[in-house]
């Protein structure tokens, strides 16, 4: 977040993703179901990796934030450093 590579809430992560300046959105488990389906259609049309993992809670504490459902990487190689992470678990 300090270093400006990520976007939190659902404004910002919808803007970065339209604009086709997200290479990874990362949403809540605990997410509602439409959240959910919202960014997995705009994602998928785009062409975007999206993942579903932890709580909103969780999310929001990684970042320093209060809760977060919905977060974009906006930098390509950040992004492919939390996906080999994420998708190894």
């Amino acid at each position: 977040m300090k270093a400006g590579k990520l976007v939190s809430g659902e404004y910002l992560v919808e803007k970065a993703v339209k604009e086709m300046k997200a290479y990874l959105v990362v949403i809540a488990e605990d997410a509602s179901d439409n959240t959910k389906k919202h960014f997995s259609d705009m994602c998928q049309y785009r062409n975007i990796p999206i993942r579903f993992f932890r709580t909103k809670e969780e999310i929001g504490k990684t970042i320093g934030k209060a809760y977060r459902a919905s977060i974009a990487v906006t930098d390509e190689g950040f992004a492919k450093s939390i996906l080999k992470k994420v998708d190894a678990q």
